[in-house]
């Protein structure tokens, strides 16, 4: 594909130099990748400026490159306002526009964005539609699965992705779409069939600065959306929903909107409950998933099913059949007499949901094994310790991908929390060690809940990701003990 047929329908403003018929073979955006051929895009970002890599890159063979300031370098450029944006647009174009040959489905929110995809999906699946799948546990084209970066990928990956679906024929793509992926512009020119905004609490301060500019980020989902479904539970996600999209459809517990949830039970197996079209049917649904949030996530999956015109005993097959979630709330078959759960709880109101949803089912004593993770929000630190304080009966504060901070430093400001309302826990900084105590005074009855890395398999210290996969461990910590 030539420079000139990539930018032909770009929809941002952009000036050009050099020759418009070069051809380009492939797009870069990581200058220690080989891009003979390729378009390179100069993205400013964070911690690192691309542009300053430009000269490597052309001299490795690379065809042309997207600027936001001129370079003084032989190769066609186009210079843009923001590379981010732009990249979008030719990634498309590049892959010959495969979302206009599928039907996207977006889902944006803090928590329960991976479980509701999974639910969507497993009910799309029943319903006999070839689907795809994109998020952060993993990608799923058809039945294969493949490995996950970021929970939304960049926009020359995103692209990629989609064209390998159209070609398998998917119709249906479930995305998660994260905070960062749309204030980075990774999924600019999407448009989504369906949607929904799950609710919204404190998370990833670190980048946003604050929750209004962390709303702010998810709500530009909104006019990328035909039709939205929304959280009527969660009043600040409601009301800001409402002033851009009055006639988004609702979910709820606590009141008769289009789509809720009544006669809700606890059961040994996970949650019982009334699923209610407004004014057209009900059935009752028997989840395999534990936690009140679970029932939220499957009237998110069910509205959206429904707006898509699925009928509900297909989506009453597909949240029942659906057995777990990796990393979400997940039990790990043990044959011990006590439970262990695996889950991604990695902020303070996930953390509350699940020990709050055990609490319920844990016959004996919970046993919480957490840490926060380095180089993110700090203020969440002592909140989370204050609620593992709280609402387990013991818990073992530890480490969970430290980065590039020292760990008994993110230990410590967990401590100024749980300090306040208990002191039934132990510091033990070497998480494998963490789980092996943890293991070690469980008796029968118990809960252990290990929090925090979910269906993560490595361990983040100072830039270098270990192997560390919980399921493996507890494995042979059980062998050992």
């Amino acid at each position: 594909m030539t420079l000139g047929e990539l930018l032909k329908d770009l929809p941002v403003s952009y000036e050009f130099t050099g020759d418009a018929d070069t051809e380009i073979t492939a797009l870069c955006t990581d200058s220690r990748k080989d891009c003979a051929g390729g378009l390179f895009f100069c993205v400013s970002g964070l911690h690192s400026d691309a542009h300053a890599f430009a000269p490597d890159v052309v001299a490795k063979g690379a065809a042309a490159l997207a600027v936001e300031r001129w370079l003084n370098l032989d190769v066609p450029q186009i210079k843009v306002e923001n590379v981010r944006e732009t990249m979008s647009y030719i990634a498309a174009a590049f892959y010959d526009h495969p979302a206009d040959k599928l039907k996207m489905i977006g889902i944006t929110g803090t928590k329960g964005k991976t479980t509701t995809s999974f639910m969507l999906r497993n009910i799309l699946k029943q319903a006999g539609f070839r689907t795809g799948l994109i998020g952060t546990v993993c990608i799923l084209v058809g039945d294969r699965e493949y490995e996950a970066g970021k929970t939304t990928p960049d926009p020359v990956e995103f692209q990629r992705i989609l064209a390998d679906m159209a070609a398998e024929h998917t119709q249906y793509v479930i995305m998660e779409v994260s905070a960062h992926a749309l204030d980075m512009h990774r999924i600019d020119g999407i448009r989504f069939a369906c949607g929904c905004f799950t609710n919204l609490s404190q998370d990833h301060l670190d980048y946003f600065g604050n929750m209004d500019a962390y709303l702010a980020a998810k709500l530009k989902m909104l006019p990328m959306t035909d039709e939205l479904v929304v959280n009527a539970d969660d009043e600040r996600v409601l009301k800001a929903v409402l002033k851009e999209k009055p006639d988004a459809l609702k979910i709820a517990i606590r009141e008769k909107v289009d789509t809720y949830a009544k006669d809700i039970e606890i059961t040994e197996s996970g949650m019982d409950f009334t699923l209610t079209f407004h004014k057209k049917a009900d059935a009752r649904i028997a989840l395999k998933l534990s936690g009140i949030f679970n029932v939220y996530n499957a009237l998110m999956a069910a509205s959206m099913a429904n707006c898509l015109g699925v009928g509900m005993e297909d989506i009453k097959r597909g949240l029942e059949t659906l057995a777990n979630v990796p990393g979400r709330v997940e039990l790990l078959d043990t044959h011990t007499p006590y439970r262990v759960i695996l889950d991604y709880a990695h902020s303070p109101d996930a953390l509350e949901n699940v020990l709050k949803s055990l609490r319920h089912s844990t016959k004996r004593r919970l046993i919480a094994v957490f840490g926060c993770g380095g180089g993110r929000d700090k203020l969440k630190r002592p909140m989370m310790g204050e609620i593992g304080g709280r609402l387990a009966d013991y818990c073992v504060i530890t480490s969970d991908n430290p980065r590039d901070e020292e760990p008994m430093d993110i230990i410590a400001s967990i401590e100024q929390g749980i300090k306040q309302v208990t002191d039934r826990y132990v510091v033990i900084e070497n998480r494998r060690e963490a789980i092996r105590h943890a293991l070690s005074i469980a008796q029968s009855g118990d809960t252990v809940v290990l929090a925090g890395k979910g269906h993560e398999t490595y361990q983040e210290i100072k830039g270098v990701k270990h192997p560390f996969d919980e399921k493996i461990i507890v494995k042979e910590l059980l062998s050992e003990i």
